[in-house]
């Protein structure tokens, strides 16, 4: 017997396409009842009047504004991270799952059970060139689930994050095939992953078999290593 979610209500953020998507459809054939929202408190409601007490939420919603932090050209600044972009990226990658966790936690608190997962990054595990502000939000991420872990634990809430490395998705499809076969070429496992193989880490750290697992960050990247 697989691993189960019968009778568990299930939030997944950024549910409508790659990964969120399979996260939802593997929740839903796991037997939970998923919602797939934004980051707004109303949504909370809704989902606990409709589907009933809300177990799991996966803070999977991110965006990417990829830029270096200065460019230089004949000694000259030719372009640079902009302030604008910088921001949205932590609007939605770092403050929203903010948002999300601080309506949600109450809920699972009262109830005494709850499954957190937020979605960060191998980025923001070793960086990326480019992407200084994604970096910084999915490094956060993992310091925000460390002291939730800590604050919720004793109260029967379990905060994990999950740290995929390339996946094929919708983004990458759009890269050039050079850069995904550097992608490949840096991970072991010779492929780039799929959306299932994330949805499947998420699966697992949602379930009673997890239960003892909090303040874990768990890698899902085929073994990378960057720089090689």
């Amino acid at each position: 017997m697989g691993i189960r979610l019968d009778k568990r209500v299930a939030i997944v953020t950024g549910g409508a396409g790659g990964i969120g998507r399979a996260t939802a459809l593997a929740f839903a054939n796991a037997g939970a009842a998923v919602a797939v929202w934004d980051v707004v408190e109303a949504a909370v409601e809704a989902t606990t009047r409709e589907l009933g007490e809300v177990s799991i939420l996966v803070n999977n919603a991110g965006i990417t504004r990829d830029a270096q932090l200065v460019k230089m050209k004949d000694g000259q600044l030719a372009s640079k991270m902009s302030e604008a972009d910088f921001d949205s990226v932590i609007a939605v990658n770092l403050k929203g799952v903010f948002n999300c966790t601080q309506a949600v936690a109450p809920l699972m608190i009262a109830q005494g059970y709850g499954r957190i997962i937020n979605a960060s990054s191998v980025v923001g595990l070793y960086g990326n060139f480019g992407q200084t502000n994604y970096a910084a939000t999915k490094a956060g991420l993992i310091g925000m689930t460390k002291v939730w872990a800590r604050e919720m634990g004793k109260r029967g809430v379990t905060v994990n994050a999950v740290a995929p490395g390339f996946i094929a998705t919708e983004m990458t499809q759009a890269m050039p095939e050079q850069v995904l076969a550097q992608m490949v070429s840096h991970t072991p496992l010779g492929r780039l992953g799929t959306p299932d193989d994330v949805a499947y880490a998420y699966l697992f750290l949602a379930s009673e078999e997890a239960d003892f697992i909090n303040g874990a960050v768990l890698s899902v990247d085929g073994g990378l290593v960057l720089g090689t």
